[in-house]
């Protein structure tokens, strides 16, 4: 049972939650089955005390079988953050915004309640240290291109490395080109694949384009604009046929690649996808609220990892959200939510013009592993891998074991290019069509 005194103390003695609970005058309760620990919070300080309902209170009841594996040391999936939680049993109840607000303390003060892990996921090995003692740097190189979309001029980021094969790798909602550095560093991908990733405009370092009051306006991400930025980046770049992959939002464009640009992509390597994932936009206002830090968003994105991926991964998986412009994961969500939709369109999609590869992390509350099987059915000729111990974030947030699901489905894509170009494959076949692994 936990204890008031207990889950007070253990807060205190938190830094990470004192800093998450900075300002807050109020306090949250934990009801297991009846039995409640409620913690007092006066501007940031916890303390045991009963919390009675009001302004800046945050409740959160559930019956004992659910705490006991929310808080467990590696929690099942679903039950490893309590925002995704309310979907198995949790109730909360309280101020919205004092939620969003403080949302990143009330996780953490889940967290200080499990045991420690006893094993975490290895890390990347970092580059070694050059001989001579000279500078040590990451193999991609940036620059800008220019890319006229909707009509107007956008100054696009993009870094590269590798040689062969060209794959454009779209990040997910929110966040970055950062997400896939990982694999920038992996002889065994780019000894074979020139990697490409690049910000969406409006993320990272792909500024607004100046021909157009963009300020002014509610910023939404739709399916024509997201297809039109991978396109126009493999014209411009003079590439043929790329691989595309994606991953969340990237994943959902993947399918709309495959569905509506086969001629232009030898195959797309779908990451966290979906059919169509449903929600609605309004409950997410929190996600750009004047009063609600970037913060809450990254912290969210947090429960959609696995517990046993790297730790400093994680933490710079959602680093990468709470640093992006306040409006744009709001905004990418309209694609995301709404704008997607193939559960009608999936079956006209034809994997011997364009492969399509489907990779879904165990962990991923969002886009689920019911989610990826769904689209794998629809599609015929597809391929579909459950990632076991990894989330919504495969590349970031356990690189190490990503590369191991994704290298079977570069060389599966290597190795048609390889017979396309031996006249091994039948006339009109598109390279990176799929071989019988992983047909229905």
């Amino acid at each position: 049972m936990i204890t008031s005194a207990d889950l007070a103390a253990r807060c205190a003695a938190d830094a990470e939650f004192r800093l998450a609970a900075r300002h807050w005058t109020g306090g949250f309760r934990f009801d297991v089955g009846g039995d409640v620990a409620s913690v007092q919070v006066h501007d940031g300080v916890p303390q045991a005390g009963s919390v009675p309902d009001g302004p800046g209170v945050i409740a959160v009841a559930g019956p004992p079988e659910v705490w006991a594996q929310i808080l467990l040391a590696v929690p099942p999936r679903f039950f490893n953050d309590l925002a995704f939680a309310e979907a198995v049993g949790l109730q909360r109840t309280g101020d919205d915004l004092t939620y969003w607000q403080y949302f990143p303390a009330v996780a953490r003060a889940v967290e200080v309640l499990r045991p420690a892990l006893a094993v975490e996921a290895p890390m990347p090995t970092p580059a070694s240290t050059p001989t001579d003692g000279g500078p040590r740097y990451d193999s991609p190189v940036g620059r800008y291109v220019h890319l006229t979309l909707d009509g107007h001029d956008h100054r696009v980021y993009f870094e590269a490395a590798g040689q062969g094969i060209p794959v454009l790798l779209q990040h997910t909602a929110g966040s970055n080109g950062l997400q896939w550095r990982h694999l920038f560093e992996e002889p065994r991908i780019t000894d074979h694949f020139r990697l490409i990733a690049y910000d969406l405009p409006f993320h990272g370092k792909s500024v607004p384009p100046t021909t157009r009051a963009w300020w002014t306006e509610r910023y939404r991400l739709t399916q024509a604009f997201a297809m039109s930025v991978p396109v126009a980046l493999a014209a411009t770049l003079g590439l043929d046929r790329p691989v595309f992959m994606g991953c969340s939002v990237g994943g959902l464009l993947a399918l709309d690649l495959a569905r509506h640009h086969a001629d232009e992509f030898r195959a797309v390597i779908a990451l966290e996808p979906s059919l169509k994932v449903g929600g609605s936009l309004e409950r997410l206002s929190g996600f750009w609220h004047p009063q609600v830090s970037n913060e809450y968003k990254a912290r969210l994105m947090n429960g959609l990892m696995a517990p046993t991926s790297p730790e400093p991964l994680r933490r710079e998986t959602v680093y990468a959200y709470a640093s992006g412009w306040p409006a744009a994961f709001l905004g990418d969500l309209n694609y995301y939510i709404d704008d997607h939709d193939l559960t009608t369109e999936a079956a006209n999609i034809d994997t011997a013009r364009c492969a399509v590869h489907l990779l879904t992390g165990e962990y991923d509350a969002s886009a689920s592993i019911e989610h990826g099987q769904a689209a794998h059915d629809a599609i015929v000729g597809s391929t579909f891998t459950v990632m076991p111990g990894m989330g919504h974030f495969p590349m970031s947030e356990n690189p190490v074991a990503f590369v191991d699901h994704l290298l079977p489905v570069l060389d599966q894509i290597r190795s048609v290019a390889v017979g396309q170009r031996q006249g091994t494959h039948r006339s009109g076949r598109a390279a990176g069509g799929p071989t019988s692994a992983g047909r229905r």
